[in-house]
């Protein structure tokens, strides 16, 4: 979230000047399940503002962009990133993105593991979003980190405590950490950052939740966030969405 930005509004909040704009434009968002979480935060809260309509469709059809709308769709597959890089630009260039004002995508958390070579798979993103963006200048290319999980608690996290076995939410933490902070340093501070793993790593007391790995500290999901330790809850999706819709908003202006 641009933190210099006029449109902000505090945590899991959205101000009725954020709607307006985003109703009158085209956007549209390609995700798995966690996005899918942030298109209900959206919905939970532009219903609080029954006098705004945003358009929110399910739909992938460069047809169904020819108006005002939130046009969102399943993309990829989960554990295959480089299908999602292929499917947006693929999308996109099928006519989408002349017809849009915005366009996003996101991996999901199960996209980089330990085992994803991070600076190729960053390399071939980078590629391909630079090519969209040259080719298709009048529209905005939002970019997102990847979504984070939960160091494990609960009776399991206690037993390898117990037993001195490593918990899950290191491993696959550090290396999404290690993809977002390719992506901040390349995108941030220029308005086109939504940082969803910052969102999710900031508890709603507002401190940063941090882990420590031989030496390297990164971020993890609050707890607060999530329900089943991968998908955000109704608490985390609204705080979530709300710093999409700024983030959105800021390309719109």
């Amino acid at each position: 979230m641009n933190k210099g930005s006029s449109l902000g509004a505090g945590p899991g909040t959205v101000m009725p000047s954020v709607l307006k704009r985003l109703a009158q434009k085209r956007l549209y968002f390609g995700h798995q399940s966690v996005g899918a979480n942030l298109i209900q935060g959206v919905r939970d809260l532009t219903n609080e503002h029954p006098s705004i309509r945003l358009n929110i469709v399910e739909s992938s059809d460069a047809r169904d962009v020819s108006g005002p709308v939130f046009a969102h769709s399943r993309l990829g597959r989960n554990g295959d990133p480089e299908s999602k890089i292929d499917g947006f630009v693929r999308l996109m260039e099928q006519g989408a993105a002349d017809a849009l004002d915005v366009a996003f995508f996101k991996f999901c958390y199960v996209d980089v593991t330990p085992a994803t070579d991070v600076p190729a798979l960053f390399a071939s993103y980078r590629r391909a979003l630079e090519g969209l963006t040259a080719r298709h200048p009048r529209t905005a290319f939002v970019h997102v980190t990847i979504p984070l999980t939960p160091l494990q608690a609960g009776p399991k996290a206690w037993a390898k405590r117990i037993l001195r076995m490593p918990l899950c939410g290191y491993d696959d933490n550090r290396a999404r950490w290690q993809f977002n902070e390719c992506l901040r340093k390349q995108y941030g501070g220029k308005e086109r950052l939504f940082d969803l793993a910052r969102a999710e790593a900031t508890a709603p007391d507002g401190s940063r939740v941090w882990l420590e790995q031989d030496g390297c500290r990164f971020e993890a999901m609050a707890q607060a966030y999530t329900d089943d330790g991968r998908h955000l809850n109704g608490v985390g999706r609204r705080r979530a969405a709300a710093e999409l819709l700024v983030v959105l908003a800021a390309q719109t202006g």
